[in-house]
């Protein structure tokens, strides 16, 4: 007999911590011949991630590349807690909930690989694009029907706001 997943708590969000590659790009670079590595990001999800800030919420950006494009997108929506080029994401993770005494059962993370498994293990509620790689789909409570830079991270945002009564 199969069991289905609990529905998980998204009363308690709030905090969404997101990846970049992935989750609010759909993982594709465009290697320019400049060198530079380009990206697209949904312009939904930069709506949910302002709105988000302004009713006072927390967004995090946990990223293991390093790219000066991504910070001044993320910069232009009034994200302030930026972290590029980490290779240990669980480190970052950890100095953020204690410098801010977060717990992390109020945290929604959304990760779309490996490197973003353990993180996701820690928070109240780990999430995941529809594309998301089989061993982060196999952890998420939360599965987008969208895939990654397709308005996934808005889809996510948009649930938890509406059902705490905050998105209008």
């Amino acid at each position: 007999m199969s069991s289905t997943p609990a529905a998980p708590d998204l009363s308690a969000v709030k905090a969404f911590i997101l990846d970049v590659d992935g989750v609010l790009t759909d993982g594709t670079l465009l290697a320019l011949n400049s060198g530079e590595q380009a990206r697209a990001f949904h312009i939904r999800d930069g709506y949910a991630i302002r709105h988000a800030l302004r009713r006072g919420y927390r967004i995090v950006v946990i990223s293991g590349r390093e790219e000066e494009g991504v910070r001044k997108r993320l910069e232009s929506l009034d994200v302030h807690d930026i972290y590029l080029g980490v290779d240990d994401k669980m480190k970052i993770f950890n100095n953020y909930i204690n410098t801010y005494r977060l717990d992390p059962a109020h945290i929604a993370y959304m990760g779309d690989d490996m490197p973003d498994i353990e993180v996701m293990r820690r928070c109240g509620v780990a999430a995941c694009p529809a594309d998301a790689a089989a061993d982060v789909h196999q952890i998420s409570q939360y599965v987008s029907a969208l895939p990654g830079g397709h308005g996934a991270v808005r889809e996510l945002i948009e649930t938890v706001m509406k059902l705490q009564q905050t998105w209008h």
